[in-house]
């Protein structure tokens, strides 16, 4: 793990070879280990040390950035040399605002020593349980059980300097059978606080009744939702519209509804990097303090989030929501978006969603998601891993998988119940989270069925 004075120390040595050239510098240095396991048993446990700088250089209003996982003086001699020449060789962009002030951070608890030195033992006995109630019930399992430290520092010309260690663990599984699969995921930032053997029997138990599922024809249906359906339902709506790139574009679904109400009375939701019961994180990628973001209160649409480039534009301040630099593809087109999102739980369990439903379809995932239309976010997908027909307050059988077409604003307008239990799910990508209830919508329309 690189230490603060560390960091500290490499920033310097970087930031002395750009000279009087303005530069900001993001170190991502990381330690993580997964094991593995496929066929009710471990096949791969492996373990990743790095460390990835990131420099952007200006000249004047051009910018350029190159990166290296290198430290010897030769490398950082090419890496600041790369920067200038992209750079040079880069137009320039009036609109850039300059690199950030230093600033204040607050304290955030979100390291755990245990979970920072989690041993491949502990992690294959944990799996091994996991594979041992799949084998019995005569299922087979697969996933993978990850734990380790992500760290980031930043800092620029202007004197800003930030530092913040995080312990990530996260855990998920999928169970099948020949004709059925279910699913379970949890994470955390302390891996004691997983209960993978709970997660492993959620996925077995889905699997054992997804078996003989019958056809169901297309239609509207009220639909109990999984949060692991609610986890797809925030993402697409953060990565097509709560940002405010796509605001300004005039290409999110917050366009022309800011201040309306769009979406139940029931829901709320917000980003909050300063949450512990989130991946927590104090500072964004250009070194800004994050700020919580209520973006929807009482189904009202109140705000995107910024980062200092598109705040700029819009005229306000940055939420400190810049995105890291790996993710150059999503910094020039999706822009900044909610990284520790919210949504608020309600009164009720799964149990009483169910028993509440005369006729409707509990829904445990969505799979294979895309945008069809931005400003309704509009998106097709299927569902997968546990589709049950609920009638009379009871699960009744399994269905087999649907295809829908479906405004996701519109969904959560018809959020009927929502779920008091949230669960923390990471995402595949950095240290992106969101902590989500499961829901119950008075309609769902689904289009077609899967083959």
């Amino acid at each position: 793990m690189l230490e603060y004075n560390q960091a500290q120390e490499l920033s310097q040595q970087i930031l002395k070879r750009c000279e009087k050239e303005p530069a900001e510098l993001v170190l991502f240095h990381k330690e993580h280990s997964l094991t593995r396991f496929a066929n009710n048993s471990i096949h791969q446990n492996v373990a990743e040390y790095n460390l990835v700088i990131y420099l952007r250089l200006l000249l004047g209003k051009r910018q350029g950035m190159a990166s290296t996982n290198r430290v010897d003086p030769a490398a950082l001699d090419e890496l600041v040399s790369r920067a200038r020449a992209n750079a040079a060789a880069s137009p320039e962009d009036p609109g850039f605002p300059g690199l950030a002030e230093p600033a204040k951070y607050s304290a955030i608890e979100a390291f755990d020593h245990s979970t920072a030195v989690y041993s491949p033992e502990l992690r294959a006995d944990q799996v091994g349980t996991v594979c041992s109630l799949a084998l019995d019930k005569g299922l087979n399992s697969s996933g993978a059980f990850s734990t380790g430290v992500n760290g980031v520092s930043i800092a620029n010309s202007q004197g800003l300097f930030a530092y913040h260690n995080i312990t990530e663990a996260d855990f998920q599984t999928v169970v099948m059978s020949e004709d059925s699969s279910g699913r379970a995921q949890a994470s955390g930032w302390k891996a004691a606080e997983i209960d993978t053997e709970a997660i492993g029997r959620e996925a077995i138990h889905k699997a054992e009744q997804g078996r003989n599922p019958k056809h169901v024809e297309p239609g509207e249906f009220p639909v109990i939702l999984d949060p692991y359906v609610t986890d797809d339902l925030l993402n697409m709506l953060n990565m097509y519209g709560m940002g405010g790139r796509t605001v300004l574009d005039g290409r999110s679904w917050m366009n022309d509804r800011l201040g309306e109400q769009i979406m139940s009375p029931q829901v709320r939701i917000w980003d909050d990097g300063l949450n512990p019961e989130g991946m927590p994180m104090p500072f964004d990628s250009e070194g800004v303090p994050k700020q919580k973001v209520d973006i929807v209160t009482k189904g009202v649409a109140i705000s995107p989030v910024y980062d200092r480039y598109t705040a700029d534009k819009a005229g306000t301040s940055s939420t400190g929501h810049a995105l890291p630099p790996y993710f150059p593809a999503f910094m020039h087109t999706i822009g900044p978006i909610g990284l520790n999102l919210f949504m608020a739980p309600g009164k009720a369990s799964l149990e009483d969603m169910i028993r509440s439903t005369k006729k409707g379809l509990y829904i445990t995932r969505f799979w294979y998601t895309r945008l069809v239309h931005p400003r309704d976010c509009i998106v097709t997908g299927m569902t997968r891993d546990g589709v049950f027909m609920v009638e009379n307050g009871e699960i009744a059988y399994p269905v087999k998988n649907l295809r829908f077409t479906q405004s996701y604003v519109d969904a959560l307008a018809n959020v009927e119940t929502i779920g008091r239990e949230t669960r923390l799910l990471k995402s595949e990508y950095g240290s992106h989270a969101k902590c989500v209830p499961a829901l119950k919508l008075n309609s769902f329309t689904f289009t077609g069925v899967t083959v």
